[in-house]
C-alpha cells in the first residue's frame, strides 16, 4: 500500500541559522510505510476506525487471546528424575515435548499449549526458586525446548526425528497380532500421516468402506510424499572456520539424510505391504468380484442351458409332430386300405349276388327254354364285361337292384339284353 502526501514540507525555522549549503527545491516523494505503524494504518483504513477505536479493539482482542490462552487445559505430567538431570549441552538429543510436559500431545500440541506449558515449567524450575541459584541446567533445557518448538523450521526438523515418538512408532502390529485390524492399524497410519506434504490424509476406514476409498488410501501411502528431512541428526561442524572441513561435513550430512530418507521410505513401503496383505477388505472384495464373475458365468451358462433346452424342446416337438404325421399317415393309409379292401369285398359280394341272379334265372334267357352252352357263354362274357366296367359298389348295387326288379317283373331277358357291355 502506498501513501501520497498532499502537502509540501515547510521551510526550516529562522533559528536554524545559515545552511552550509543551498537547500534543494522541494519535491513530491512516494513514501511507503512499513512495520507496525503501517499495519496499524492499514487496519484503521480497512475497518474505517479512528485511533481510539482501533486501540480499544486491539486491547479487547489481546484480552480475548489471553482468556483463550488461560483456557488451554494441560494435564500435569510426572517428571522423570532422569529428565530433570539433563544438561543443556545435550540439547540435540533431549525430548523437548517431555521437558515441557507435552509427552501425550507431542506433534499435536498447539502453539497456545506450548506457551502455557512453557510458562508452567518456567515458574516451577526457575533458578530463583532453588537453594543453589547457579543450578539452572534444566531451566536452560526448558528454554531450548521452547525455542525449538516455537520455531516452525526447527520444530519441523525436530518432529522428523522426535525421539519420544520412536517407541510409539515402533508399536506396529505384526502379521500374528490378534484383534480388530482397523483398531490395530488405524493409529499407525494416523501417526505416519503427520509426515505428509499432502493434506488431507485419508483414514484407513472400516470394513464397510467402498473399494474406491480403500484403493485411494493405499495409493496415497504407496505414493507417500514425506516432508521428513532428518537435518536434526546432522553432525556438528568440525574444524572451526575451515571451509573445506565445513563442505566435507555438509557433504556427509547430506549423504546421511539421503540414506535415512531411503530407509524411511523402505520402512513405510514394507509397513503398507503388510497392512494390505492383512486387510480383510481385500479378501472381501475379491470374494465379491469372484461372486460377480460367477454370477455372469452362471447367467451365461443359464442362458446357454435355456437355449439348449429350447432347442431340445423344439426338436422334440418336431419329432413328435413328425411321428404324429407319420402315425396319421399310416392310420390313414391303413384306413384307406381297409376301406379299399372292404369296398373290394363288398363289390365281390355284389358281383357274386349278380352272378347268382344270372345263373338262377337261366343266364338271363327266356325261362321256357333252357339256355344252350353258347347262350350261357355269351351271357357270362357279357356280364363279365358289364361288371368289369363298374368301379364302385354303388354301381353294382344299382345293377343288382335293377336285375332283381326285372326278375320280379318277369322281363329279365329284355333288361339284360338292354344292358351295354
Amino acid at each position: 500500500m502506498s501513501l501520497v502526501l498532499d502537502f509540501l514540507l515547510p521551510p526550516p525555522p529562522a533559528e536554524y541559522g545559515s545552511a552550509h549549503t543551498s537547500i534543494s527545491v522541494t519535491q513530491q516523494r512516494l513514501l511507503e510505510p512499513v512495520g507496525p505503524g503501517f499495519h496499524a494504518y492499514a487496519r484503521r483504513k480497512r475497518h474505517n476506525r479512528t485511533f481510539s477505536e482501533d486501540e480499544r479493539h486491539m486491547a479487547e482482542q489481546k484480552a480475548q487471546m489471553a482468556e483463550e490462552d488461560e483456557e488451554v487445559d494441560l494435564e500435569d505430567e510426572e517428571e522423570d528424575p532422569a529428565l530433570l538431570s539433563r544438561t543443556p549441552q545435550d540439547w540435540k538429543t533431549q525430548d523437548n515435548y517431555a521437558i515441557l510436559g507435552l509427552s501425550k500431545l507431542r506433534y499435536k500440541a498447539t502453539e497456545e499449549q506450548i506457551k502455557k506449558a512453557h510458562r508452567r515449567k518456567v515458574l516451577k524450575h526457575h533458578p530463583d526458586k532453588k537453594a543453589d541459584k547457579n543450578d539452572d541446567a534444566f531451566f536452560k533445557c526448558i528454554g531450548k525446548a521452547y525455542d525449538t518448538l516455537m520455531d516452525p523450521v526447527k520444530r519441523h526438523q525436530y518432529d522428523s526425528v522426535d525421539f519420544g515418538m520412536e517407541e510409539i512408532d515402533a508399536q506396529v502390529p505384526s502379521r500374528k497380532s490378534k484383534g480388530d485390524f482397523f483398531k490395530l492399524w488405524g493409529p499407525v497410519f494416523e501417526r505416519e500421516g503427520r509426515f505428509s506434504n499432502r493434506q488431507l490424509v485419508p483414514s484407513l476406514g472400516t470394513i464397510d468402506s467402498p473399494r474406491e476409498e480403500m484403493e485411494a488410501f493405499y495409493d496415497f501411502f504407496y505414493n507417500f510424499d514425506s516432508w521428513r528431512s532428518f537435518e536434526w541428526l546432522d553432525k556438528e561442524e568440525i574444524g572451526g572456520d575451515n571451509r573445506d572441513d565445513k563442505r566435507y561435513q555438509e557433504k556427509k550430512n547430506k549423504a546421511q539424510r539421503a540414506q535415512l530418507k531411503k530407509e524411511d521410505n523402505q520402512r513405510l513401503r514394507e509397513l503398507v505391504d503388510t497392512a494390505l496383505s492383512l486387510d480383510p477388505r481385500v479378501q472381501k472384495y475379491k470374494a465379491e468380484e469372484k461372486e460377480r464373475r460367477n454370477a455372469k458365468k452362471n447367467a451365461r451358462e443359464a442362458e446357454a442351458k435355456k437355449a439348449a433346452e429350447e432347442k431340445a424342446r423344439k426338436a422334440e416337438e418336431e419329432r413328435l409332430a413328425k411321428e404324429k404325421a407319420e402315425a396319421e399317415a399310416k392310420a390313414s393309409f391303413e384306413t384307406a386300405k381297409k376301406e379299399k379292401e372292404a369296398a373290394k369285398k363288398a363289390m365281390k359280394a355284389e358281383k357274386k349276388v349278380i352272378r347268382e341272379i344270372q345263373r338262377e334265372n337261366n343266364y338271363c334267357q327266356p325261362a321256357d327254354t333252357p339256355a344252350t352252352a353258347a347262350q350261357v357263354e355269351k351271357s357270362l362274357n357279357k356280364m363279365d364285361a358289364i361288371l368289369g366296367k363298374m368301379k364302385d359298389v354303388e354301381e353294382l348295387k344299382a345293377l343288382r337292384a335293377k336285375l332283381e326288379e326285372a326278375v320280379k317283373n318277369g322281363n329279365l331277358p329284355e333288361v339284360f339284353e338292354g344292358l351295354s357291355a
